[in-house]
């Protein structure tokens, strides 16, 4: 599966353009440092402890809003491919954000760069900026919001699957499109990934 998502990494994004656009630029790749987990040590076992109660899955995510750069996007779960790769949302329906529910780590939501019919829902993923807000509306009715932490662009061939999709220490939320330059193929060179932290 690691694979799979490594190879599909990225958003694709086919051209719109005759002539590829200057690269987007965000932050040093490098290492993310997640923080610490907030939650107090374990307490030892004890005979009289009761047992263990079972955390309910947070609802599915059926909308983001992502105030500062007008995202307000329908969400729809997206999956693995026969072959190991990972499904995007269509290109005939640049609005909308896919999120990967087969994931057991931090919430991962997915979105177009661009189309060629232009913009799509995560262009202006590269404007946002440590602080901002982001919203994660809930099929239960309820809503779970986001603070941006930092922005990290990688290289395609040297994305960081285990980083975005491996487990975390509490909820997490992450942001992945296109970034870099444009392809004769269509394709961007890179990833921009957005590591976001929950509000209280």
């Amino acid at each position: 599966m690691a694979v799979g998502l490594l190879l599909a990494g990225g958003v694709t994004a086919v051209a719109s353009r005759g002539s590829a656009p200057e690269p987007v630029r965000i932050s040093a790749s490098g290492p993310v440092t997640l923080p610490s987990s907030t939650a107090p040590s374990p307490a030892a076992p004890s005979s009289t402890a009761p047992s263990p109660v079972a955390v309910a899955a947070p609802s599915p995510p059926v909308r983001l809003v992502i105030p500062r750069i007008g995202v307000d996007a329908p969400v729809r779960g997206v999956g693995l491919h026969p072959d190991g790769t990972l499904e995007v949302p269509p290109l005939d329906r640049p609005e909308q954000v896919g999120w990967y529910r087969a994931g057991e780590g931090p919430t991962v939501l997915l979105g177009h760069y661009d189309t060629r019919r232009g913009p799509a829902v995560f262009h202006g993923v590269p404007g946002l900026r440590p602080g901002d807000r982001i919203e994660v509306r809930q099929q239960d009715g309820g809503t779970r919001a986001y603070r941006v932490r930092e922005l990290h662009q990688y290289a395609k061939d040297a994305f960081p699957t285990e980083l975005v999709y491996g487990a975390t220490p509490g909820p997490q939320l992450r942001l992945v499109t296109c970034g870099g330059a444009l392809g004769r193929d269509g394709h961007y060179s890179d990833n921009i990934v957005v590591f976001a932290d929950p509000l209280p």
